[in-house]
C-alpha cells in the first residue's frame, strides 16, 4: 500500500491525468466569440425563448429579376414580340414604351425601352438586362441600348454609355 503512494511522489508530475481547471472570475459576455460587423456580443437563447420559437430562418428576398437570376446571367438575348405602351402608377402620367420578349431561355417577360425613341419592332433582337421600372407594374428588366437590333439615343450629350450613343465628332472651327 506504501508502494503506490510513493510511487506517485516520485514519479514526474507529467504522468498524473490532467485533471480539467475552471476560471469562474471571466463573464460569459467575454468568452462567447464575437461576430463580425457587431458592436454587441450575442448570447445565446434561452430555454424559454427556444420553447417560444425564437429560431426562426429569415425569408429569402425575392430577385428582382428573376429570370436572369435563375440562369445567373447578366442579361440574356431575345426576340420582341410585341411594341407597347405602359402607363405608370398613382402620381405619376405618362407614357412609358415596353416591349414583350421572349429570351433564349424561353421565358417570356416585359422589358422597359429606356431613352427617348427607338427603332425596334416585331421580330427585332434585342439584349435584356435586369433592372425594374419603378413606376411600371409588373415591368422588371430594362432593354440594352446599342445592343442587337435596338440602336442607340440620338443626339445625346450626357450619360452616353448608358443609351448606347457614340461621341459627337469634334466641331472644327
Amino acid at each position: 500500500m506504501a508502494l503506490p503512494l510513493l510511487r506517485r511522489f516520485l514519479l514526474p508530475s507529467f504522468s498524473l491525468p490532467a485533471r480539467p481547471t475552471f476560471h469562474t472570475s471571466k463573464s460569459i459576455l467575454t468568452t462567447l466569440p464575437s461576430r463580425p460587423f457587431s458592436s454587441t456580443p450575442s448570447l445565446p437563447a434561452t430555454y424559454n425563448q427556444v420553447r417560444r420559437g425564437c429560431r426562426h430562418a429569415q425569408p429569402m428576398r425575392k430577385a428582382v429579376s428573376p429570370a436572369l437570376s435563375t440562369v445567373l446571367a447578366p442579361a440574356l438575348k431575345g426576340v420582341c414580340l410585341k411594341v407597347g405602351i405602359t402607363k405608370p402608377k398613382k402620381p405619376n402620367s405618362a407614357e412609358r414604351k415596353t416591349a414583350r420578349v421572349r429570351l433564349s431561355t424561353g421565358r417570356i417577360i416585359t422589358a422597359y425601352i429606356p431613352g427617348e425613341g427607338h427603332n425596334v419592332q416585331q421580330h427585332s433582337v434585342v439584349l435584356v438586362r435586369g433592372g425594374r421600372s419603378q413606376d411600371c407594374p409588373g415591368v422588371r428588366y430594362h432593354l440594352v441600348r446599342g445592343a442587337g437590333d435596338l440602336g442607340g439615343v440620338g443626339n445625346r450629350a450626357t450619360s452616353r454609355s448608358k443609351y448606347g450613343t457614340k461621341k459627337p465628332k469634334a466641331q472644327t472651327a
